[in-house]
């Protein structure tokens, strides 16, 4: 049996440097654990196809096509998944919208799969071989399944696709409740894998770089220090997702610095204290930035950090605010995004009901595009705003002020931000950025 997994084209991840197509992001699990699941009885060959770094998603001569799919991939998704079934070809979706919005995944394909696919994935196999598919497989919450799970079939992936090849994942779903979050709307909760087995895939990696998937990895405290202290020996360099609540214990800077941390990348979300408040993001103190900021330059650690526009606290002149801070306090590398209210969170609940979505068209769900009437502002003056934020902070001068101060890590932080000049270029050639 030939099955075929792909992933669609998620734009916003795109690096298209002729002759090069390549990803912003680390290399996805998705897709190669998937393979890694396929049982053994089943005989399946498997081929990966992820649109983000240029492949092919059209390939003859396959038995199952399964799609991943993300809010802002979702159209085509269901083109793709089109495509197959007129030639005959079973199709199933998957992925974080499909369990976001079953109801309309059903409508595009053969069968779908709500949650997460350790358990529900192999026996969907099975009952494709014997010919009773069925059109709905739901994740058992009832039991921890983030244990004793296969390592991800890399050589499946593109070699050189990605800016992180070697991705690693040891936590699962986060415990904070964000208005704006997928994670909470799709019930993903919370999840730990054991540290011996998460060790065991990185030494079979024979890498000395790595980067770690999770949503968030220190949502248990005393999870992540165990994990921490388990780095320490590999002498590996690694970077990672992480909230600001890891900085209330001291002892963590120490192990992030012991266990090879290169950098991390923290939800910042805004200067704002309303906009934090608004956005059930409380535990982030702007009083504490600065002091997370100076101790991670202290072990050099590359800081990420993200912030969120069109917020319902923020008005025109949070743009040129967030900007100064950003160079003021020397954010390593900054990311910005616009407020996305995704299906089924309580952002997109609270504006549904207040006739606040400009649509529901959801290649422009990608945090990049203006998709709902902002409280403070006007649409058209969120998008010009928060383009203009990232034409300002990414110009040389901004940039190399940022960056001087980064000791060893300048050349890592200064290239960062050239990346991003590429982004702002494309982001300035698109036209039809606001759908009303």
């Amino acid at each position: 049996m030939k099955i075929l997994l792909i992933l669609p084209d998620g734009r916003i991840h795109k690096l298209d440097i002729w002759p090069f197509k390549s990803s912003f992001r680390e290399a996805p699990l998705t897709a190669t654990t998937l393979a890694a699941l396929i049982p053994q009885d089943i005989n399946g060959e498997v081929l990966i196809r992820d649109e983000s770094i240029g492949q092919n998603p059209f390939v003859d001569n396959v038995d199952l096509v399964g799609i991943s799919v993300l809010t802002g991939t979702a159209h085509r998704a269901y083109e793709i998944a089109k495509y197959y079934r007129e030639k005959g070809v079973t199709v199933v979706l998957g992925g974080v919208h499909v369990t976001l919005m079953p109801e309309e995944a059903a409508m595009h394909t053969d069968s779908i799969v709500v949650g997460f696919a350790e358990k529900t994935w192999p026996q969907l196999l099975r009952d494709f071989v014997f010919g009773k598919l069925k059109s709905r497989y739901i994740e058992d919450k009832s039991t921890n399944i983030f244990y004793g799970i296969p390592k991800a079939r890399r050589e499946l992936q593109k070699k050189y696709g990605y800016m992180s090849p070697n991705t690693v994942s040891a936590t699962r779903g986060c415990k904070g409740t964000c208005e704006f979050c997928a994670v909470p709307a799709a019930n993903f909760g919370w999840q730990t894998r054991p540290v011996n087995e998460v060790i065991d895939e990185i030494r079979s990696l024979n890498t000395k770089r790595i980067v770690f998937n999770d949503v968030s990895m220190g949502e248990n405290m005393d999870y992540f220090k165990t994990l921490l202290k388990a780095l320490i020996p590999l002498k590996i360099i690694w970077g990672g997702l992480a909230t600001t609540k890891i900085f209330r214990d001291p002892e963590i800077v120490d192990l992030l610095h012991k266990s090879g941390c290169s950098y991390l990348l923290i939800g910042l979300e805004s200067i704002s204290p309303d906009s934090l408040k608004n956005i059930n993001k409380r535990f982030n103190k702007i009083d504490n930035y600065e002091n997370i900021i100076k101790e991670l330059r202290r072990i050099n650690v590359v800081l990420m950090g993200t912030f969120i526009f069109g917020l319902d606290s923020d008005d025109k002149s949070i743009f040129e605010q967030t900007v100064d801070y950003v160079n003021q306090y020397k954010v390593d590398i900054p990311r910005y995004a616009i407020n996305t209210p995704y299906p089924q969170t309580s952002l997109f609940i609270k504006m549904k009901k207040q006739g606040r979505l400009l649509h529901e068209y959801w290649p422009h769900y990608d945090t990049q595009h203006v998709v709902f009437k902002p409280n403070l502002m006007t649409p058209e003056q969120l998008d010009s705003g928060f383009k203009w934020a990232y034409k300002e902070t990414f110009k040389i001068a901004p940039i190399f002020k940022r960056t001087v101060s980064s000791g060893k890590n300048f050349f890592i932080t200064f290239g960062g931000n050239l990346a991003y000049r590429i982004y702002i270029k494309r982001l300035y050639k698109e036209t039809k950025r606001i759908w009303v």
